[in-house]
């Protein structure tokens, strides 16, 4: 990912981003087209969808929040493709108040469903804006990577309590309202209308090591990303990611 491979950054979305793009040469390669129409719900200040633009794709994004919009358009401009990015506000709740059902052949739904009230529903939201064959990016918080991270840190009750609580919380201080396993974001993509093509586990080791010696040591970032990349696919890594990725095509009527 051109835009975010500053060392931190590149941690957090090299995979998802790797994943994305060639998803996106395969369906811009299937559908005989240059530029796709992506949907990228709650995308805030453009992280995804300033380099999707770069690849050529027109991208709209919905988010909540008017100051993420402006800082979006600030970077969809100096990036020269402001032609290509349009931002507007709303979620994903009511997401057709604001953008056409069916209307795009990929949408991203990263880092939403653990804010809303309802993850089916908005979900069901994503799906029913792609196209036939559309192709679904999700990404939301993986309840493993949380449970190992607060027992790292010495905080094994609140490592207990986020195994057995519902919403996969450790506690009142915990910013996340909630967390996935894989296969609650399969289920739910799943009964949504979306035959999963991969799931991918993201920032399985990122968190967990320490951020001196990726900054100081020699190499030490390209072969932890490649260590990422390696692990991601790997059913073994997904119950201690800190994040889950589902990548997903649309399924006709008769396909469900």
């Amino acid at each position: 990912m051109s835009d975010p491979m500053r060392p931190r950054a590149s941690l957090r979305t090299a995979v998802v981003w790797e994943v994305l793009k060639d998803a996106l040469d395969r369906k811009a390669e299937s559908a005989g087209s240059d530029a796709l129409d992506v949907l990228d719900t709650g995308g805030g200040t453009g992280n995804f969808a300033v380099p999707v633009a770069r690849l050529g794709h027109r991208v709209t994004v919905v988010d909540p929040s008017p100051n993420a919009l402006f800082a979006l358009e600030r970077r969809a401009a100096e990036a020269g493709v402001a032609d290509r990015v349009r931002g507007v506000q709303g979620d994903i709740h009511g997401l057709f108040d604001v953008v056409d059902r069916g209307g795009y052949d990929a949408v991203l739904c990263h880092g939403v469903l653990e804010y809303v009230d309802d993850p089916a529903e908005g979900v069901r939201n994503a799906v029913d804006a792609l196209r036939p064959s559309g192709t679904l990016s999700l990404l939301a918080a993986g309840l493993g990577g949380a449970v190992l991270a607060r027992a790292l840190a010495g905080h094994f009750t609140e490592a207990r309590r986020a195994l057995t609580d519902p919403a996969g919380r450790w506690g009142e201080g915990d910013p996340v309202p909630r967390r996935f396993t894989a296969d609650q974001l399969t289920d739910l993509v799943g009964k949504a209308g979306v035959e999963v093509g991969a799931v991918h586990g993201v920032r399985v080791f990122a968190d967990l090591v320490p951020g001196a010696l990726v900054d100081t040591e020699p190499g030490a970032l390209d072969a932890l990303l490649k260590l990422e990349a390696a692990a991601a696919e790997l059913p073994a890594f997904h119950s201690v990611a800190s994040q889950l990725h589902v990548l997903g095509e649309k399924q006709g009527p008769g396909e469900r």
